[in-house]
């Protein structure tokens, strides 16, 4: 979410820039004057995200760009998860896991001719885009940053964006002060005093403007207490190292006690979004001893003194901080302050959490505030346990298809478990447990497997080799060796979770049938087909004697059948089964409905191994039509639907339909799905065997 413009914010004529730096194709990067390599300084927070802000405003504005897309760039699955929202909005298809809808968003960037604009606000490292940096003819990418090494490798054009000027700093500061013009007194002095720094005009504004203070009586406020913190060993502090202290001093006097257990909160979320909803939970009220009128004018307190704003432009209101003021709040903290304001951070957020993760921004701004609070607390949400608020970030991860950084926050969890807990401990087992099924969605079989192979063990130990839950594990093993290509490892552990299904749970039982339809895919994988196929006429007999004919399970399984049939040459008996499951499916959901049309055109897949080519051709034909209508021409599973149908016209002798409908599905698929898909080569590759290869697909 892009944060509003500031109280009083002016345009910075002299120190800011013209909308020209930042012309169609080309990126402009906006860091700190002072900026130095791993360290954050008051001086940082000299308003770049402001300068973003305005110029993303004006050239929507004024017609310049069609689409503008805010990042807050601080981690991968904050990027992606941005890309996806914004890959919805724009008509991107929006299947798959959050790297490949952010891959198409990507390419959608780079070949639309709409006018875009991208900015990645507070870069912290240009890896975290890799193969989804914005870039395209029509788009500009505006970046700020305190990371010098961030720009390392990039084209951009680099904005050193240092203090206000003091014409700038002056405008700023009596632009603020216009219900009693008498504060104004000693302005010129006082913008001089505070080095004309964005910052700190802006929290001294605040406070002088909800008082009754003078620009003179705050400029004498501010230099008695710079005095004092450098006299006590810290050096001539900046400008904002003091204002932010005189800030809370004012808040304080405005509510006492109550704004600063609040800022102390807010001191330990995400500075770019922070839920309003959260300071009045019951946890909040509870760590405030206060109520939600208190409370309510505990952060009006806070906004008065420049400590905080309020962006009001979505749905529910969020608050902002500076991240500096953060980074300040935490360091002044003692260390039982710290462990009260965390545990109820962590308790306040599990309250607002939507259990839906929707809408999707909230989601994001929920899984940010808990990894900023995991940061800052440290080990503290694990005494007496791992706080659930641990357990339900790295679901929302999962449940945002964020595979790659959702296999990274379990496998830094099961590390901190393991310390703390013990390797041995229930949580830590849990915790393995998930990292083992997100290792292996994200492909890092061999991983998978080690940490199945532990909580297997370990259950077995405790539990012993029969009980439900070692079986689960079993499974779950058994198919993690799969993906490995371990088959023979595989079949035998498979056949061990059947085993012991049989002795807990007796024959024919919901999870046995489960273990025999990943055992026959272990042989089908192996090209056993026979004995693949025995299981799953087993498995399906059962399913339908005890869940019934038409019950999802038993679709399923069906579907399985007539898949290994078909792979063993068997067509016959696939086109029955596939007759039977497109039959079923129709009667169930519909002839519309998605799988429903799957199931047609896995039923035009076994005509054509059979050499049925007018049966095919009629359903490959009518499910491209269907899939175009209801999910769109650029769904991926319309494309693999456009290059099935126009293999078949190759077959049929209909090459000039075959061309015709390659090359546009070849230009589709090249648009809107990651370089490299399988999909775009088999389709450029059909197209090339077509023409002869020679003409470049």
């Amino acid at each position: 979410m892009a944060p509003l413009p500031a109280h009083g914010f002016i345009a910075r004529p002299e120190t800011g820039f013209a909308e020209a730096a930042l012309a169609p194709g080309s990126t402009l990067a906006l860091v700190s004057d002072r900026a130095v390599v791993g360290s954050r300084h008051w001086r940082d927070a000299s308003g770049k995200t402001q300068l973003a802000v305005s110029l993303a405003m004006s050239l929507w504005q004024a017609g310049a760009v069609e689409v503008v897309v805010w990042v807050t760039a601080t981690s991968r699955s904050s990027v992606l998860s941005s890309y996806a929202e914004a890959a919805a909005v724009t008509g991107v298809q929006p299947s798959g896991d959050a790297e490949s809808i952010a891959a198409r968003f990507a390419g959608w960037l780079r070949e639309t001719d709409r006018p875009w604009l991208v900015v990645l606000d507070d870069l912290t490292d240009a890896a975290m885009l890799e193969r989804v940096w914005p870039q395209g003819p029509h788009g500009r990418v505006l970046v700020t940053t305190t990371h010098p090494a961030a720009l390392s490798g990039l084209r951009a054009r680099v904005f050193p964006v240092g203090p206000f000027s003091r014409r700038e700093a002056l405008t700023y500061l009596v632009g603020r002060i216009t219900t009693d013009l008498d504060q104004r007194q000693g302005a010129v002095d006082l913008v001089a005093e505070l080095d004309q720094e964005p910052l700190a005009l802006a929290q001294a504004s605040a406070v002088i403007t909800s008082s009754e203070l003078t620009c003179h009586d705050y400029r004498e406020h501010f230099v008695r207490r710079r005095e004092q913190m450098a006299a006590g060993g810290r050096g001539d502090p900046p400008a904002a190292a003091v204002t932010w202290t005189l800030s809370v001093d004012h808040a304080e006097l405005l509510s006492p006690g109550t704004a600063h257990s609040l800022l102390m909160l807010a001191a330990l979320l995400d500075c770019n979004a922070i839920p309003g909803s959260l300071f009045t939970t019951a946890a909040a009220r509870e760590y405030a001893a206060a109520g939600t009128a208190t409370i309510e004018g505990a952060l009006s307190a806070l906004e008065q003194a420049g400590l905080i704003s309020t962006n009001l432009a979505g749905p529910h209101p969020v608050i902002q901080v500076s991240w500096l003021v953060q980074a300040a709040v935490r360091a002044a903290m003692a260390d039982g302050t710290l462990k009260g304001a965390a545990a109820a951070a962590a308790d306040a957020l599990l309250e607002v959490w939507p259990a839906d993760d929707q809408p999707e921004w909230l989601a994001r701004s929920m899984r940010s505030s808990a990894e900023s609070l995991r940061r800052a607390a440290g080990d503290l949400l694990w005494e007496g346990g791992c706080h659930d608020l641990l357990v339900r970030t790295g679901q929302s991860l999962e449940a945002a298809r964020l595979i790659a950084p959702c296999a990274g926050y379990w496998g830094e969890l099961t590390s901190v478990s393991s310390r703390v807990l013990g390797r041995g401990h229930p949580v830590t087992l849990m915790i393995q447990e998930r990292f083992a099924r997100a290792s292996l969605a994200a492909g890092r079989t061999s991983e998978s497997v080690a940490l199945y192979e532990l909580v297997r063990n370990d259950r077995a130990h405790r539990l012993g080799p029969d009980h439900p839950d070692t079986a689960a594990t079993s499974r779950d093993l058994g198919r993690a060796l799969v993906a490995a290509g371990r088959l023979g490892d595989a079949v035998t552990v498979l056949e061990g979770a059947i085993s012991s299904y049989e002795r807990s749970l007796g024959t024919g039982s919901i999870e046995e049938m489960a273990a025999r339809e990943d055992l026959a895919a272990a042989h089908r994988a192996a090209d056993r087909f026979a004995e693949a196929i025995a299981l799953y006429q087993l498995t399906l007999r059962h399913r339908e004697r005890v869940q019934g004919a038409r019950h999802l399970d038993t679709m399923a399984t069906r579907q399985k059948l007539a898949e290994t049939y078909l792979a063993d040459g068997n067509a016959k008996q696939a086109i029955s089964h596939y007759k039977r499951l497109a039959a079923d499916r129709e009667q169930v959901f519909g002839a519309d409905h998605l799988y429903t049309l799957a199931a047609r055109g896995a039923l035009g897949s076994a005509y054509h191994a059979a050499g049925r080519m007018a049966s095919a051709l009629q359903l490959y034909e009518q499910t491209r039509a269907e899939y175009v209508r209801t999910l769109g021409a650029d769904h991926p599973d319309t494309l693999a639907a456009g290059v099935n149908l126009a293999q078949i016209y190759c077959t049929v002798g209909r090459l000039t339909d075959a061309e015709n409908l390659l090359r546009d599905t070849v230009t589709r698929c090249e648009r809107n799905l990651p370089p490299g898909d399988p999909m775009t080569a088999s389709a450029q590759s059909t197209l090339a065997t077509i023409i002869g290869g020679g003409e470049d697909a």
